[in-house]
């Protein structure tokens, strides 16, 4: 942890300069400068008045939240190959998110999963190939460049009616792959 700098973004977010914040804490202006810069480092003691004089403490000052990964790639997807259809997972532990998207790899005059009836809703969008969702009693011919949305309600799946693999972007939500 860099101490000096992140003692300055405190100092500057209080709008205090390096004197008025030394004359709080009864230091000297030099000092806290040196110890802005890392060029020495203030006693648990001292960092402790520093701290106060900023309306800070120790354990604030310390603690430092872990950033969410926003961006993910190929390194970090999880794929699960079966028979007829291959499921990337491209964000992982999405099952702790609002929604879930997989790239879904269907291989030539075969089936996806079926999804069972569920509260949530989906989105595809084929990317690649031609498909057909079917949907209760109900078929829709999808071909790249195509979306379905749909309430997850009705039990459904998708068929690729083509010769070579279908690739289609899916997002449930909530997640139910």
């Amino acid at each position: 942890m860099d101490i000096g700098n992140k003692l300055k973004e405190l100092r500057l977010q209080n709008d205090l300069t390096l004197e008025s914040l030394a004359s709080r804490c009864e230091l000297t202006k030099g000092f806290l400068s040196q110890v802005e810069r890392n060029l020495t480092s203030p006693s648990i003691s001292t960092l402790q008045d520093i701290l106060e004089a900023l309306g800070s403490n120790l354990s604030e000052f310390f603690h430092e939240t872990k950033e969410d990964q926003i961006v993910f790639g190929a390194q970090d997807f999880f794929v699960d190959e079966k028979e007829d259809y291959t499921i990337e997972w491209v964000i992982p532990n999405a099952q702790k998110n609002a929604m879930e998207p997989i790239l879904l790899t269907i291989h030539p005059h075969a089936n996806s999963h079926e999804l069972q009836s569920h509260a949530g809703e989906e989105f595809g969008y084929v990317l690649k190939g031609n498909v057909t969702l079917v949907r209760g009693n109900k078929k829709y011919k999808l071909k790249a460049k195509e979306t379905f949305y749909l309430d997850g309600t009705t039990a459904h799946y998708l068929y690729n009616h083509g010769n070579s693999d279908a690739l289609v972007l899916w997002i449930t939500t909530p997640p139910t792959f």
